[in-house]
C-alpha cells in the first residue's frame, strides 16, 4: 500500500509542477504581449512623426516608402500579438497567424529591395515572389485542413461560445 501512496503523492507533485509551470507561462505570455502592443504603439507613432518630417524635408515618395514601412512592422508586432493572444486562450501555438507574419515580412523585404538605391537581381525578386506564393498556399491549406479548430472548438477568432441551455442568467 505505500507504494501506491507514493505514486499518488509523485503525481500530486507532477501535477503541481504542471500547474506552475502552466501559469508562469501564461504570466510570461501576457508580458510578451503588453511588450508587443507598448512597441506597435511606439513604432506607429514615431513613423507618423517620421513621415511629417521628410515631407517638410524630403520627397513624398521617400516618405511614403518610409511609412508603409513602419505600418507593415506594426502589422507583423500585431501578428505576433494575436498569436500570443491565441496562445494564451487554447494553450496551443496556432499556424495561420505566424504564416501571416511571414508573408507580411516578405512583401516588407519586396517594397525594401524595389525602393533601395542597388539594382534587383532577377533571381531575388523570383525567390521572394515565390516565397509569397509558397506562404499563400500554407495559408489556404491551413484554413481548410486546420484540426485545431475542430479538435478545440477554438478558431482564429477566439473560443466558441459556451451554450448552456438551463442558465436562466443570460
Amino acid at each position: 500500500m505505500s507504494g501506491m501512496s507514493e505514486e499518488k503523492e509523485q503525481s500530486r507533485g507532477i501535477a503541481g509542477v504542471i500547474w506552475a509551470l502552466e501559469h508562469a507561462q501564461d504570466v510570461v505570455s501576457v508580458m510578451v504581449g503588453v511588450m508587443l502592443a507598448i512597441l506597435a504603439a511606439v513604432v506607429l507613432i514615431l513613423g507618423v512623426v517620421e513621415f511629417f518630417r521628410d515631407i517638410r524635408h524630403g520627397s513624398v515618395e521617400t516618405a511614403v516608402v518610409n511609412l508603409l514601412n513602419r505600418v507593415l512592422l506594426v502589422l507583423i508586432l500585431v501578428e505576433i500579438m494575436h498569436t500570443v493572444v491565441l496562445s494564451l486562450r487554447a494553450h496551443h501555438l496556432v499556424a495561420q497567424p505566424l504564416l501571416a507574419v511571414g508573408l507580411v515580412a516578405v512583401i516588407r523585404k519586396i517594397l525594401f529591395v524595389l525602393s533601395s538605391e542597388e539594382p534587383v537581381s532577377s533571381t531575388e525578386l523570383a525567390l521572394l515572389i515565390a516565397m509569397i506564393g509558397v506562404f499563400v498556399l500554407a495559408l489556404i491549406l491551413v484554413s481548410r485542413f486546420d484540426p485545431a479548430e475542430t479538435d478545440s472548438g477554438v478558431s482564429a477568432a477566439g473560443p466558441a461560445p459556451a451554450f448552456n441551455a438551463g442558465s436562466d442568467d443570460q
